[in-house]
């Protein structure tokens, strides 16, 4: 097939191009057939210069090897990021310090892959590809079939310009480099998908469960201050409100970070609107509330069903509860229901008792889900 091209050669690559391109004759370089389709297509190259006149020189091989020591590098550090995300010891534990540094090598593991990614990318293209200057024409109309022909011999020439057959070091290196790439984009997509979220029954399981003893009977976990101390009702008077924590091992701990609960001690009016919300319930769940209070006291989880932050600013007068993140207003007489702001969700309300020593205790852990939830619904 001949095409009829027009204009200077002058591509500085070497060889001269006809003014007629025959692309089937194996004699016409592959630069002069792109040059020529270029020109086709209003491109003229007006400059064309290899980064090394003599390939396979001293030089070229020296940066060669730097490239590839680059993209080496991105994949350790890739590497490394995987590793870390699945091995290291994330949890928040009592005495040991390992969990603070997960996020930190999480971070300098994936700045380092995208640093040494872009220097290879970077260095690459500035030292290894040729210096090439093309001013194009733009215009309207579609391609035909020596367009599309000549579309790709380009692309194989490009191919070939990056040296990759030529540098297998370097493209081996590129392969090792950009696959733990792959493998850190998709980490934290999968790694969330391992670990089924309603193992252990974790989404609806809190530091209030009934403790299970040796003997196969179970024992009601006691509220405590954050010191440990168990509270009876005297502790709180009338129109107070007291934050606790569940009685158990580090209890008032992240380890139990769902679990801090506001205990009110209502004044007896406000308190008998509570109990008959308590038997009304509320039309957006199924949760039968009667008996959760004890006399005039009430819990309620602290954790906001909006985002998750601790609602701790009770106002006596009116017997609201607010977020101070997002302004959530809750009415704890009314089953805590949302009455302004974001969340959509009423606070999930922990059965009240007293054990046979009068310390408070939880009857059953939450039946609501505590805080935020994927399924929140109006």
């Amino acid at each position: 097939m001949s095409v009829q091209t027009t204009g200077s050669n002058g591509n500085g690559h070497g060889s001269s191009v006809p003014e007629e391109i025959d692309y089937d004759d194996p004699r016409t370089t592959r630069f002069e057939k792109v040059k020529a389709a270029a020109r086709q297509d209003g491109v003229e190259i007006v400059h064309y210069e290899p980064q090394y006149p003599e390939k396979g020189s001293r030089l070229e091989r020296r940066m060669n090897r730097t490239v590839s020591l680059f993209f080496l590098l991105t994949g350790l550090f890739g590497t490394a990021f995987v590793v870390l995300y699945i091995v290291w010891p994330w949890r928040y534990k009592t005495g040991d310090s390992l969990y603070k540094l997960y996020t930190p090598l999480l971070g300098v593991t994936l700045g380092l892959m995208f640093l040494f990614i872009a220097f290879g990318i970077l260095t690459w293209g500035k030292k290894l590809l040729p210096k090439e200057v093309s001013i194009q024409d733009r215009h309207d109309g579609g391609a035909p079939e020596s367009d599309r022909r000549a579309v790709g011999q380009t692309l194989t020439y490009m191919v070939e310009e990056l040296g990759v057959k030529r540098r297998p070091l370097l493209g081996l290196a590129a392969a090792a480099g950009l696959a733990p790439v792959a493998v850190v984009i998709a980490a934290p997509i999968i790694g969330g998908l391992i670990k089924n979220p309603h193992a252990d029954n974790q989404m609806f399981t809190t530091g209030w469960a009934p403790i299970k003893e040796p003997n196969g009977g179970t024992r009601l976990v006691r509220m405590t201050r954050d010191d440990g101390t168990p509270i009876r009702p005297a502790d709180v008077s009338v129109g107070g409100q007291m934050t606790v924590f569940p009685g158990i091992p580090e209890g008032a701990t992240n380890a139990h970070a769902d679990s801090p609960t506001l205990l009110i001690h209502l004044r007896p009016d406000d308190a008998a609107v509570a109990r008959a919300s308590n038997a009304q319930g509320l039309p957006h769940d199924s949760y039968n509330r009667t008996g959760f209070m004890y006399g005039d006291f009430i819990a309620f989880s602290k954790i906001c069903t909006h985002a998750g932050c601790p609602a701790s600013l009770f106002e006596q007068q009116t017997n609201r509860l607010l977020c101070p993140c997002h302004q959530s207003q809750f009415q704890i007489t009314e089953n805590a229901k949302p009455v302004f702001g974001p969340a959509s969700r009423s606070l999930p309300q922990l059965p009240l008792g007293v054990d046979d020593e009068g310390y408070f205790v939880a009857r059953s852990d939450y039946l609501a889900t505590v805080g935020p939830d994927f399924w929140e619904r109006p």
